[in-house]
């Protein structure tokens, strides 16, 4: 199967496609690299034996119909985004011109070039808006309160717009912290890898805030795994991803921080604005559609996470 993943060269998306040319897949992966990384690639590259095509493109550049069109894949894994909520509030038409205008450029690719279906990266942490009831299900309302959020829910209806009318198929895989290998601890990134790249470098982590504030942690081999198994099903599904367990900030630097021997507390900063105070995913629904469930405990994810991170110091 020609399967397309945009954004392939970021930190989930090199996973997938790692994943999806070891189960034996041709991929064209579409990325601008503004946050991926060719070395991202590299093993994927090692396995590919041509069945990897790289484009570096951004989604809303007019050549993307004809790559689309060109490469005619069965499959697209949009994963390309804006992802950083910030920017998304400073500049919400930013935000808005990559995540809604972007995604409806390759939903007109696709329609055009005959593809089957698109899977679409959600934000379960965003998507809901301030939860109601923990574990988050997906019958909860939808009311996001940042422009990333909206921006996320719009493509969604999109979809759904695009298989009523179009009859391309979807399914939106809605996501919780996603954390592991290959994560920019710079910029805007995960707490987890921020945190990897500040004990391991003997720096003492910022938590924003008491620390008592939750997330639900999912390990990144996980989520591709879910990925994965929407080749084969999920028609129309909106699904989460997650593991369904809350985790506080500070008890998730406990860990990381006897992982990795480092015994000064960790510095406390006021809290961002509008962080939420408490996220967790319910996954059941994936769970009954695709068979899928979390396999890595928290610290078996933080472990092989942060062997990772200590294997690219020097």
């Amino acid at each position: 199967m020609r399967i397309l993943v945009t954004g392939g060269a970021g930190f989930i998306g090199a996973g997938l496609v790692e994943r999806l040319l070891a189960e034996g897949e041709e991929v064209d992966v579409i990325d601008d690299l503004s946050s991926g990384s060719l070395a991202n690639l590299g093993p994927a590259r090692a396995m590919a034996d041509g069945r990897l095509s790289f484009h570096r493109l951004d989604i809303r550049h007019p050549g993307l119909a004809d790559v689309v069109g060109q490469r005619r894949p069965e499959i697209i894994f949009h994963l390309a985004a804006q992802a950083d909520v910030r920017v998304s509030v400073e500049n919400p038409a930013l935000d808005a011109d990559i995540n809604i205008l972007g995604s409806l450029h390759l939903c007109q690719a696709a329609v055009a070039a005959g593809t089957r279906k698109i899977v679409f990266a959600g934000s379960g942490g965003t998507l809901y808006g301030l939860p109601e009831a923990l574990p988050v299900g997906e019958t909860h309302s939808r009311q996001p309160i940042s422009p990333y959020g909206v921006a996320k829910k719009a493509v969604g209806d999109y979809l759904h717009y695009y298989r009523e009318i179009h009859d391309l198929d979807y399914t939106i895989l809605a996501l919780a912290n996603v954390y592991g290998p290959r994560q920019d601890p710079h910029g805007e990134a995960g707490v987890v890898a921020i945190f990897a790249g500040k004990l391991l470098a003997g720096e003492t982590p910022t938590i924003f805030g008491d620390g008592n504030q939750t997330r639900d942690f999912v390990f990144v081999d996980d989520v591709v795994d879910a990925f994965a198994r929407v080749r084969h099903g999920g028609s129309g599904l909106l699904g989460n991803v997650g593991t369904g367990t809350e985790t506080t900030v500070n008890e998730l630097f406990a860990t990381m921080a006897r992982l990795t021997d480092f015994g000064d507390p960790p510095v406390y900063a006021p809290a961002r604005p509008g962080e939420l105070a408490r996220s967790a995913l319910d996954p059941t629904l994936v769970g009954q559609e695709l068979g899928w469930k979390p396999l890595h405990t928290l610290e078996q994810g933080l472990d092989r996470t942060l062997a990772w991170f200590k294997s690219r110091e020097g």
